[in-house]
């Protein structure tokens, strides 16, 4: 079982993070320091979580107090959906910078593939959206000026990685989706995998929806066999598929439980295969009102 990935640019990215979407102020500081005092070597954060002055609290005790290093800590953030004019590109990285208390960030991701009006609500797409080539460029900038040691996308569809890829001069690292046995997306991994573009998945034991896929049947049989947790063999199934991790947890025992993955004989990854149920929690339709995905739902 592979404990990272090479970037293309020969970045390695640890195979399992930390998610810290959804983690309230208050507790997702010592979520991360549980993690890291856990051998966790890879947070996953963003600007619109909301959360990054206290993230940054927790690695300056990590880093000054906690006994780690922090080149030996990949820490992630993206770049949200009001800050795609290419003059607000870098001021919004300088700013999630100073609220991590860094110098560098491992790698900053395109958020979504889609502005929204930074003068009006949040999640109202913008009028006179920002091509996405113009904010990528702004990206490449701050790739060059080493503040950034690697830089992708998320939620982007094969067909828009496609129309980057042919103005880009830096190619996108990574894309992050959400991807788990409900959600398992093998075209657009294939697609990224083909193109040197390592895959992430975010909600990899689903986002709490109905039908659950933690309650899965043929991972509960799986589980058995192996005395491990439905968790544990959704997860292990995205790192042996080469996906990097990032579940997202504030309870010291479910962290360390995410962290023991392990490699799945062939048969069970054939029978996670023949799952039916499809379920996609993060629809941007729900949120931004536009299909983005432009109906490959579950591809």
């Amino acid at each position: 079982m592979n404990t990272f990935f090479t970037l293309a640019n020969g970045i390695k990215m640890p195979a399992i993070g930390l998610g810290t979407w959804r983690s309230e102020p208050g507790v997702v500081g010592k979520a991360i320091l549980d993690a890291l005092k856990n051998g966790y070597k890879h947070i996953d954060g963003a600007y619109v979580y909301a959360n990054e002055k206290e993230v940054g609290k927790a690695y300056h005790e990590a880093f000054t107090t906690g006994g780690i290093k922090r080149e030996d800590i990949f820490i992630t953030s993206k770049l949200w959906n009001t800050r795609h004019t290419p003059s607000d590109v870098k001021p919004a990285f300088e700013k999630t910078l100073s609220d991590l208390q860094l110098d560098y960030i491992d790698l900053y991701l395109i958020h979504w593939p889609v502005s929204t009006d930074p003068n009006g609500v949040d999640f109202n797409t913008d009028e006179n959206p920002v091509p996405i080539i113009d904010t990528w460029r702004e990206m490449e900038k701050i790739y060059e000026s080493g503040k950034a040691k690697a830089i992708g996308v998320c939620n982007f569809t094969a067909e828009l990685l496609e129309d980057l890829l042919k103005e880009a001069k830096i190619k996108p690292m990574v894309n992050q989706i959400e991807l788990n046995p409900y959600l398992p997306q093998p075209k657009l991994v294939e697609f990224c995998q083909k193109n040197n573009i390592h895959v992430t998945a975010y909600s990899p034991l689903g986002s709490g929806g109905v039908p659950s896929v933690l309650k899965e049947p043929i991972l509960e049989e799986i589980a058995k066999k192996y005395n491990k947790t439905t968790a544990q063999v959704a997860l292990s199934w995205n790192v042996q598929r080469g996906i990097t991790v990032i579940p997202k947890s504030v309870r010291v025992e479910r962290i360390i439980e995410n962290s023991q993955t392990f490699t799945l004989d062939q048969e069970d990854v054939d029978k996670i295969a023949t799952i039916k149920t499809r379920l996609r929690t993060c629809d941007p339709k729900v949120f931004f009102k536009k299909d983005i995905f432009k109906g490959s739902y579950f591809d």
